[in-house]
C-alpha cells in the first residue's frame, strides 16, 4: 500500500479552497404591487466577491440570492460568464428602489447585462422571480445595506 503524505493531499484542497470566497447571509424582502417577499441572501462586498457571484453553482434555492453591494452608486455591469443557472438581475439604488430588471440571463452568456443608471447594488435571483413576484422599477428592496431594515 502506498501512502502519500498529509502535504500531498492537503495543500491542493487548500489551494482549490482558497480561490473561493465565502460569503455573509442577510435578510431581505422586496416590496411590490402584490406584496412583501422575503429572501435571504448572501452579501458580495468585496472585489473578490463581486467577481465570484454566483459562478459555478449548480442551484439556487427558490427565495435565495446574492446581493452586490457596490458601496456608492455607479454604472454596473454584469456577465453570466462561468454561471449555470439562469438569473434574474435587479438593479438598485442607494435608497433601495429598483430602477431595472434583467430576466433570465443566458447561463454562460458573455454578453453585457448593465444597470441603465446609477445603481448601488444588484439583487440576483433565480431566472424567472421578477416575472413570478412582479418585480419591477419602482419597487422597493430592503435590506441593511440600504439603511432600510436591520
Amino acid at each position: 500500500m502506498y501512502l502519500l503524505p498529509l502535504g500531498a493531499v492537503w495543500a491542493p484542497l487548500t489551494s482549490i479552497a482558497q480561490k473561493f470566497s465565502t460569503f455573509d447571509r442577510s435578510k431581505l424582502q422586496i416590496i411590490t404591487k402584490t406584496g412583501k417577499h422575503e429572501f435571504i441572501v448572501e452579501t458580495a462586498v468585496t472585489d473578490r466577491q463581486h467577481a465570484q457571484g454566483l459562478m459555478f453553482r449548480q442551484s439556487l434555492a427558490k427565495n435565495a440570492g446574492m446581493l452586490f453591494d457596490y458601496k456608492v452608486p455607479t454604472s454596473i455591469t454584469m456577465w453570466m460568464k462561468n454561471t449555470f443557472i439562469p438569473l434574474d438581475m435587479i438593479f438598485i439604488n442607494n435608497d433601495g428602489k429598483v430602477i431595472n430588471v434583467v430576466q433570465r440571463a443566458i447561463p454562460f452568456s458573455e454578453n453585457v447585462i448593465s444597470s441603465a443608471g446609477k445603481a448601488r447594488g444588484v439583487l440576483e435571483v433565480n431566472g424567472g422571480t421578477a416575472s413570478r413576484l412582479g418585480i419591477k422599477p419602482g419597487d422597493k428592496i430592503l435590506h441593511r445595506i440600504f439603511g432600510n431594515m436591520e
